[in-house]
């Protein structure tokens, strides 16, 4: 690896001393150069350059040298139209002004048929240059194709960067407190490589160290296959590997570093006696093109020639810009910003120009919003007046605008606007006090909520969670849970509404409706089925009271409440009865009441639990409730009040049923011992996952019909102990690992000398109280009332 290392090294020496030209100059184009000043004329309309993103054949250009008034060099504007890379261009498609003389220091020239791109050069007047230059670029017109391809990506790349520059030098200016929101939108505005490791630096060094390493900011997004991997091969393949190394700059070449290596190798072979020539980036603002250079130019033989881009001819439509929102937007929201996906050059340049937004309201009215490109908020902004509109719902709102000379129509955007009045709940305005209630309310503009709040009699106003459900309706959870009936007031504030839209309500109470209660012999509780059963105080059947336990309500709206006993069922004869139901006001009911046979069930025989082996370890002497995840259980039941068969399932569940496991004969993880008794085995890891900790139960399942809950056994996590040392006087050192999961230690079974571990300990080695007999006691985090041994000759290990 160091070998080719080396040689990569050695191969990227080679190509810097090929092309003195290219050498040691700055890659990053941060050398400013002259300028252009360009318009371009399509029909009647005249657009400065920075406006246009593309030529056509009969665009009349006028092209000059912007030069300060004592520009002692003299320059030769060249501009040169080209046909393609295998298709030399003729000698009438070069036309050339004299910077220095004013009556020749402008180009009018119009875009000839047949050209595909157009190219500047800026060349030192040297007497026979102009024609030199010529030849070159009809010699070898490949070269200077995909120069102008490249070039121009390049500066399109470039005004991303000074876009996203310029954006984090006005908020450290005006806002530095907003720096780190400001410059995430920036960047996925603009497809702009952030370092968010800036971002937990100190405020004052925040904004250079987003700004630093320029060259790597630049995403290269739509790029294609680069110039030197082209014609470059292999060797130029090494380079760039080498380039992604740590001693090769860790990859933050940008694309200006790749186009420096490309003219280095291209242009390089065009270097005579008298011209060389050097790459500019021409980044567009009004009718200027500012030109970037990456080398100082040469005045002295080989003089430099400056290459600059101009926008390719026949470029086809506007791009098609996409909404980068799918949930509905509201049109009032202070703050709106109509996001795009992938559209940095609608930020960083000015070729998206007379955008507005065309909406179309549902009364007929076509209004259009003008709109501004923010990449700092990471939108469209509107900057005309939205409330013209009113409260018109919006049937259709389309971007329009104009990509240079050409009109485009899209993205469509999910927008929303309606009157707050509009709203109207549904089925009707009763709604039941007692317990948090959810009322929908239809007819406006979800988008459009601002802030929903309850107002009672007495004047004062309790927030009201919301959601949208759908683009016309919101779901409202009113919290009545303390309300008492009465009279009542919904407020639902919109965005861009003076005043809320007040929605009267009459809070009643929801009458208990009881459906029927199921008991199965045996059990000690049953099940009330109904509504409103929040309000039951008892229930009283065949001598017996149940009182509430666990209250349910189903997704249809119904109650299920669970009443427990303490008395015993075993004995109540089956059959249908009437029930007594007390309810908290003291109203008494009846209800239907249906004593069943027993549920299907199984009783434990006996388990034994196989500890999987550790060397190295400590025997840890668990109670018989008790095992580790990692240990096999295999235990045996005895089915009560029914028959096994090969269909039925022992499930075994946590305690808080988050994991739950099926053993089944299919599965070989019961097996059947005549028609009452089955013998199932598992790995609670293995069967419940790694969170299976604490107790876990288990139940008989024969179709729909499942058993009562029992409970199977205990699963402990268990620490690694490995040695207990202790020295002829003081404390002993217990070591191992996992020593967080010891709750405390005890030289006694009593623990009346015990020794609590921090909660959170992390250690491998644990201060305890010498132990009696060599036995030590613990209680563990999982079974703080368990007593675990830990038996093991003093200062000695012993394996597991």
């Amino acid at each position: 690896m160091r070998t080719l290392l080396i040689r990569m090294l050695a191969f990227l020496a080679a190509l810097t001393l090929a092309v003195p030209s290219m050498g040691q100059g700055n890659a990053t184009f941060d050398l400013a150069g002259p300028a252009l000043k360009v318009t371009v004329t399509r029909g009647a309309v005249s657009l400065p350059i920075a406006q246009v993103p593309g030529l056509r054949i009969g665009d009349r250009m006028t092209l000059s040298a912007d030069l300060p008034d004592d520009q002692s060099a003299r320059y030769l504007l060249v501009l040169a139209f080209l046909r393609g890379a295998t298709n030399p261009p003729p000698k009438n498609w070069f036309f050339k002004a004299e910077t220095w003389n004013r009556k020749k220091a402008t180009l009018e020239v119009a875009v000839p048929d047949g050209a595909e791109q157009a190219i500047a050069f800026l060349a030192p007047e040297t007497g026979g240059g102009y024609n030199a230059l010529v030849n070159a670029v009809r010699g070898r017109p490949g070269v200077f194709v995909r120069a102008s391809q490249d070039l121009f990506q390049a500066s399109l790349d470039r005004a991303r960067l000074e876009a996203f520059v310029a954006g984090i030098a006005r908020v450290e200016e005006a806002a530095p407190d907003r720096l780190g929101a400001v410059s995430t939108t920036l960047a996925q505005t603009l497809a702009i490589r952030l370092n968010a490791d800036c971002l937990s630096r100190p405020r004052a060094l925040q904004a250079a160290c987003l700004t630093q390493n320029r060259d790597g900011l630049v995403l290269q997004t739509g790029r294609g296959t680069s110039l030197a991997e082209m014609l470059g091969g292999t060797p130029t393949q090494l380079a760039y590997s080498l380039a992604a190394t740590k001693e090769g700059g860790a990859g933050f070449y940008s694309p200006y570093i790749s186009l420096a290596r490309d003219f280095a190798r291209l242009f390089g072979v065009f270097r005579s006696a008298d011209y060389q020539y050097a790459p500019a980036l021409a980044v567009g603002a009004g009718d200027t093109l500012r030109l970037q250079l990456n080398n100082p130019p040469s005045f002295q033989n080989p003089k430099s020639v400056l290459v600059a881009p101009l926008p390719p001819i026949n470029a086809g439509p506007p791009p098609a810009l996409r909404a980068a929102m799918k949930d509905a937007v509201c049109l009032m929201r202070p703050g709106l910003a109509l996001a795009l996906d992938d559209a940095p050059l609608v930020f960083a340049t000015d070729f998206a120009r007379d955008l507005s937004l065309r909406v179309v309201l549902a009364d007929g009215r076509t209004v259009d919003l003008p709109l501004r490109a923010d990449a700092e908020r990471g939108g469209l902004v509107p900057t005309g007046d939205v409330t013209a509109i009113g409260t018109a719902a919006i049937g259709e709102a389309v971007l329009t605008g104009r990509w240079g000379f050409d009109t485009f129509s899209g993205p469509r955007f999910p927008l929303q606007n309606g009157a707050p009045a509009a709203w109207a709940p549904r089925p009707d305005n009763a709604v039941v006090v007692g317990r948090d209630t959810p009322l929908t309310l239809q007819g406006g503009a979800s988008a459009c909520v601002e802030q929903v709040s309850l107002r009672d009699k007495a004047g004062s106003a309790k927030a009201v969670e919301w959601k949208a459900d759908g683009g016309d309706a919101i779901v409202a959870t009113l919290p009545l849970a303390r309300v008492r009936p009465g009279d009542m007031t919904l407020l639902v504030a919109h965005y861009g509404a003076a005043a809320p839209a007040q929605i009267p309500l009459k809070g009643q109470s929801e009458a208990s409706r009881l459906e029927g209660f199921t008991l199965y012999t045996g059990d000690t509780d049953g099940r009330l089925v109904g509504a409103r059963l929040d309000q039951v105080e008892r229930l009283e059947v065949a001598g017996l009271t149940f009182t509430p336990a666990t209250l349910t309500r189903d997704a249809g709206g119904g109650d299920r409440l669970v009443l427990a006993t303490t008395g015993s069922t075993g004995t109540l004869p089956t059959g249908t009865s009437d029930a007594r139901v007390t309810l908290h006001d003291g109203r008494v009911t009846t209800v239907r009441a249906t004593i069943t046979a027993p549920r299907p069930r199984v009783e434990l025989v006996s388990r034994n639990v196989e500890t999987p082996p550790v060397e190295g370890g400590v025997t840890l002497d668990l109670p018989d409730n008790a095992l580790s995840p990692e240990a096999r259980l295999t235990f045996s039941v005895r089915a009560v009040n029914t028959r096994l068969s090969a269909g039925d399932a022992i499930e075994v569940a946590t305690a808080d049923d988050a994991a739950t496991a099926r053993l089944t004969v299919a599965s070989g993880a019961l097996q059947l011992l005549g028609g009452d008794v089955a013998v199932g085995a598992l790995v609670p890891k293995e069967a419940l996952g790694a969170a299976a900790v604490g107790p876990i139960k288990m139940r008989l399942v024969q179709g729909d019909l499942t058993g009562e809950w029992q409970p199977l056994a205990r699963v402990v996590r268990l620490p690694a102990v490995t040695a207990l040392a202790c020295p002829a006087a003081g404390a002993c050192t217990l070591a191992g690992e996992r020593l967080f999961l010891i709750a405390a230690v005890s030289p006694e079974e009593t623990f009346a000398k015990a020794q609590a571990v921090p909660l959170g300990f992390v250690g491998t080695t644990l201060e305890v109280p010498r132990p009696a007999a060599g036995t030590l006691y613990l209680k563990l985090h999982d079974a703080p009332d368990d007593v675990v041994k830990v038996s093991v000759p003093t200062g000695k290990k012993k394996g597991r």
